[in-house]
Order: structure tokens, then C-alpha cells, then sequence
């Protein structure tokens, strides 16, 4: 059996008049991440840490920013595509375990409903995937609420 370890991590800006997706979960809040596409940052660290599993580059190289084909797409949607490319090449994911670091809004009650959407998509247990939330402690561009950071490592076996 071959087993990797992919890991991911994405950074956007949060700003007024942006909706706040994360885990591909509408967070109710006052401000929303900045991207080229919803830029839920939890699940752009996922797919890179998939991509990187599978050596197949990152979200940057399967979605530029330049492509107005991904202007505001759906983040649950890139994972799907990149999963289908991934699940071809005889791939399983055996576990996710993922960050996100948010000063605010607290996002603890959203998780299982993140984890049930990461879950379908990629046909594994919500058992299989951990998500945790943190905060920065009012410390860095995290703790002035000016973005939001995701970490995620991802093992994969074929």
C-alpha cells in the first residue's frame, strides 16, 4: 500500500461586505474573506494538502486566480472537482485533520455541519475528519481580526 501525508495552508483577508464561508458553511458575521472564489480558507487548505498528497501541485495551479471561470465559485466545488481528479488516480483519504484561526466570530457550533459537507464529497466518515478553532490570542493580523488563517494535513493511502 502507498500512503502520503499532503498538508495545506491558506490566508484571506477578512473585509465588510463579504459573505464568511468556511468548511463551504454560511457563517453569519459582520465581515467575509477576500478571494478570487469564496475564499472559504479551510477548504483551500484541504485541497492543497490533497493536491500535495497526490503531487498534483496546488489550488493555485488548478484554479488561477487570472481564470474568471473560478471568479466567486463555490469552494465545495473545487474540492469536488479536485477530488474526482484525485479519486482517478486510485487515491482513498484515511483522515483530515484541519485548523482554522479566526479571531472572530466563534465557529465551534459550525464544525458538524462543515465536516458533513468535507465528508460527502470526499465519501469518507465525518469520523475521518477533524476540524479545530482557534483563536490567535489578539496577537498578529489573526488577533486584530484583520484574516483568517487554515491549516491541514490530510494522509491518503492507493
Amino acid at each position: 500500500m502507498n500512503i502520503r501525508i499532503g498538508q495545506g495552508i491558506d490566508v484571506h483577508q477578512l473585509v465588510p461586505g463579504r459573505k464568511l464561508i468556511l468548511g463551504g458553511v454560511d457563517i453569519p458575521s459582520e465581515v467575509g474573506l477576500l478571494g478570487h472564489s469564496d475564499a472559504d480558507v479551510l477548504l483551500h487548505a484541504i485541497i492543497d494538502a490533497l493536491l500535495g498528497a497526490a503531487g498534483l501541485g496546488d489550488i493555485g495551479q488548478q484554479f488561477p486566480n487570472t481564470d474568471k471561470t473560478w471568479k466567486d465559485a463555490s469552494s465545495l466545488d473545487l474540492l469536488a472537482r479536485v477530488w474526482g481528479t484525485i479519486q482517478t488516480k486510485g487515491w482513498r483519504v484515511i483522515n483530515i485533520d484541519a485548523s482554522v484561526l479566526l479571531e472572530a466570530p466563534k465557529i465551534g457550533k459550525f464544525i458538524p455541519e462543515m465536516k458533513v459537507k468535507i465528508a460527502n464529497i470526499l465519501g469518507i466518515s465525518v469520523d475521518c475528519i477533524g476540524i479545530k478553532a482557534t483563536t490567535s490570542e489578539g496577537l498578529g493580523y489573526v488577533g486584530r481580526g484583520e484574516g483568517a488563517l487554515a491549516q491541514a494535513v490530510v494522509l491518503m493511502s492507493c
